[in-house]
Parts: structure tokens; sequence; C-alpha cells
């Protein structure tokens, strides 16, 4: 199983949801901000975790809005929740930055170019900053955000801080 399933299963854990409600908190949440999952992955999720049995669906119809599938964690969901905890939490941490492959490739470009690829990274760096000021100043004392998701968008926050810092010195080195 994977991450997804471990968000999937932790949302259910709280609160029978529907697959729209779990991918309208994980927008909420800017949970895709960090963790690798989508719209379409959340609804094949919830298919895939009813068949192995781990989540049950009933219908429900709210006035005259359609029918809708509200999933619900089984016995064997929580059991699998609480294992998975354990063995993400168990594994080596790897943090994977798709502009690496620009970084580990800049020798291969002229020095205008190697500039320019930087100055890009730069640039998206400052918007995902941008973006996560804004976050945190919007959700900072916001009754309904648990103090864990504030420390994951606090986390995210520096690890931006710290790679603007690296661009800095790659800038130099390449100068």
């Amino acid at each position: 199983m994977a991450t997804i399933d471990l968000i999937v299963l932790g949302m259910l854990k709280k609160e029978s949801l529907s697959a729209y409600d779990i991918q309208k908190l994980v927008e909420y949440r800017n949970i895709s901000k960090w963790v690798k999952i989508s719209t379409p992955s959340i609804y094949k999720k919830v298919i895939q975790l009813e068949e192995k049995g781990l989540i049950t669906s009933h219908t429900e119809k709210d006035g005259k809005m359609p029918e809708k599938a509200v999933y619900t964690l089984t016995d064997a969901g929580k059991e699998a929740f609480e294992k998975l905890m354990y063995e993400i939490s168990d594994k080596p941490i790897n943090i994977f930055l798709d502009f690496n492959a620009v970084i580990v490739n800049l020798e291969n470009m002229p020095k205008e170019s190697q500039k320019e690829c930087l100055e890009n990274i730069e640039s998206n760096m400052n918007v995902l900053k941008t973006y996560l000021e804004e976050n945190v100043a919007l959700k900072e004392n916001a009754p309904d955000v648990p103090a864990i998701g504030m420390a994951v968008l606090h986390q995210q926050f520096l690890l931006v801080q710290a790679i603007e810092k690296w661009i800095v010195e790659v800038k130099k080195g390449l100068e």
C-alpha cells in the first residue's frame, strides 16, 4: 500500500466521507502540495480500498442532490491504517525534488542557460513560498485546522527557505 492509502484511510478514520468530500479535504489541507495525490487517484483509491474490504460504502441522498457513496472504515481498515502508519514512519526518508534532474544536468548546458534554469527554479520557489506564506497566514488561527496540519505547513516553509539559500550557493558556484 502507498501514501495515498494512508491519507484516505486516515480521513475515514475520523469520519465517513464521500470521495468528493475526501478530495475537497485534500485540496483544503493542501495535501497535494507535499504528497503526490490527484483527484482521479482518490476516486480510484476508494474503489480499491472497498474491494479489499478496508472500507464499506452506503448511498446517501441529500435533498435534490444526486445520490453519493459515503465510505466508512471497517475494522480491517482500522488495522491497515495503523499498520501503514508504522510502515511508512519506519521507512528511510526520501526527499524527491523534480528540479534536481535539472541541477545534475546543468553542466551540460551553456553558462547562460544554466543561469536561466536556476532563475526558473528560483522563481518557482518564490511562487511556492508566497503560496505557503498566504496559507500559513490564512490558517494560523483557524479553529478547524489541526495543529499537526500547521506543523506540516511550517515544515514546507522551512524547506523552501533552505532551498532558497541553497540556490544562492549553487549560483555562486557556477559563476
